[in-house]
């Protein structure tokens, strides 16, 4: 029997747990492409819009978390271990803090020329968001869990590069900017958006322990 079978044999059929990753796993990709177009407009005003997007897709993002700890709590049968579901529900929902977290600092320290760097991180943590929506869809289905693996390595491949660009930009920062108060700023969005992507890493660690687990 395949790995994909036996997965399909083990795990119960669920049509409350995997419907709010599903939600979950695309309210987080539309986070992670507001941070981009965020980050990547000059318009103040458009600036302004995506911040309160964001905002907002976090809220619902915090909603569908509840959620899941609600049925959590009230099911006796879950789809995977509970302990797992916790813990991928958290991860999915510290991506989203730490974007929020970025968008604020945005808003209340009036930064409005961002590097290089703090648009690469966002769009690893945005494609990051894609790899984890991508996952979900392949342990839900079970006959994907190819797919799911491919996913979780991307996203660990993501956090790795998101390592390097934030290494490079502290120290070029460092290097060339001289008032410590656009210091302080920089380096605070910049390890923000990285601490994003370790998150990513610890949703696809989940689930390639749950793959592991039913496999």
């Amino acid at each position: 029997m395949s790995a994909n079978s036996i997965f399909q044999f083990f795990v119960p059929k669920d049509k409350k747990f995997f419907p709010l990753f599903e939600k979950d796993a695309a309210n987080l990709v539309m986070i992670g492409e507001t941070l981009v177009k965020l980050v990547k407009t000059e318009n103040v005003t458009e600036r302004s819009v995506f911040i309160r997007q964001i905002e907002e897709l976090e809220h619902k993002g915090d909603e569908i978390t509840h959620e899941l700890f609600t049925e959590l709590s009230s099911n006796f049968i879950t789809p995977f271990d509970r302990e797992d579901i916790h813990r991928l529900a958290s991860a999915i929902d510290d991506v989203a803090d730490h974007i929020l977290s970025a968008s604020a600092r945005i808003d209340l320290y009036n930064i409005t020329i961002f590097s290089e760097a703090v648009l690469l991180l966002s769009e690893k943590i945005r494609d990051g968001a894609i790899e984890i929506q991508k996952a979900m869809n392949g342990l839900k289905n079970g006959k994907a869990l190819t797919e799911a693996r491919d996913a979780c390595v991307k996203i660990t491949t993501l956090e790795n590069e998101a390592d390097w660009i934030f290494n490079v930009a502290i120290a070029k920062l460092f290097e060339t900017e001289k008032d410590a108060i656009s210091v302080i700023k920089q380096k605070e969005l910049l390890q923000i958006l990285e601490t994003a992507t370790d998150k990513a890493e610890d949703a696809a660690n989940t689930i390639e322990t749950i793959i592991i687990k039913y496999s």
